[in-house]
């Protein structure tokens, strides 16, 4: 079945999830942040996933803003940084308006220009993916933006995956499904989606049951993947 439809993961595959410490530790007044920006970002995302995956298994479910807060607050506390109200809301609000990967405007566009149907599914409560799809300026570029909070569940429930279909009126082999996470990537795979993992940092695929169709660098090789998938 030819790919009718593409489907991207937001953070750490559009916007760049480390952006928000990095952009914080170079501005004036943040030099706490200099050394220890990359660790705190890494522990925030990893602290951000976790709580999601807690939340879907028990049924405590909070939007994402709620998870990225809880998560900013451990990693600020592991890191020694607990208490400064500054810094948090800083990085808060540094997180609305993540930067997007360079290569995602001319990916998206060579998408619509070959006729493919586009839209972000991510975990991101509304209102914050409107916030980074504007800030991106990518919003013309995507027929949708779809969040879990329609479903009240986190990723890598199906039922998050079946928002796609729904939206779209296409089956699973219809859709190239992107993903910078693993996990979301095999799961995806699983629910039938051909999937692409977009593996940055050069990570082992995960030991899961299911396996993405590919496995890129980066964003750019889509559209081809998308034509001959």
């Amino acid at each position: 079945m030819a790919i009718t439809t593409c489907i991207f993961d937001a953070y750490g595959t559009l916007f760049d999830v480390s952006a928000a410490a990095r952009e914080a530790a170079a501005e004036p007044g943040c030099d706490r942040l200099a050394d220890l920006w990359p660790r705190l970002a890494e522990d925030w995302r990893r602290k951000q996933l976790e709580y999601s995956w807690l939340r879907a298994i028990t049924g405590a479910h909070a939007d994402f803003w709620q998870v990225t807060a809880d998560g900013l607050d451990w990693a600020m506390e592991a890191h020694g940084l607990a208490g400064d109200e500054g810094l948090r809301a800083r990085l808060l609000a540094l997180y609305r308006e993540l930067s997007a990967y360079p290569e995602v405007p001319g990916v998206l566009s060579a998408l619509k220009q070959a006729g493919k149907g586009t839209a972000i599914l991510s975990n991101g409560a509304p209102g914050m993916l409107a916030d980074a799809v504007g800030s991106a300026g990518i919003g013309a570029l995507l027929d949708d933006v779809l969040s879990v909070e329609s479903v009240g569940i986190f990723k890598p429930a199906p039922q998050v995956y079946d928002l796609v279909g729904a939206r779209f009126g296409c089956g699973p082999d219809e859709v190239l499904f992107v993903s910078s996470n693993g996990w979301d990537a095999a799961a995806a795979a699983g629910y039938g989606f051909v999937t692409a993992w977009v593996n940055r940092a050069g990570l082992p695929v995960d030991r899961m049951p299911w396996r993405p169709a590919h496995v890129l660098n980066d964003l750019a090789g889509i559209p081809a993947l998308a034509e001959g998938a």
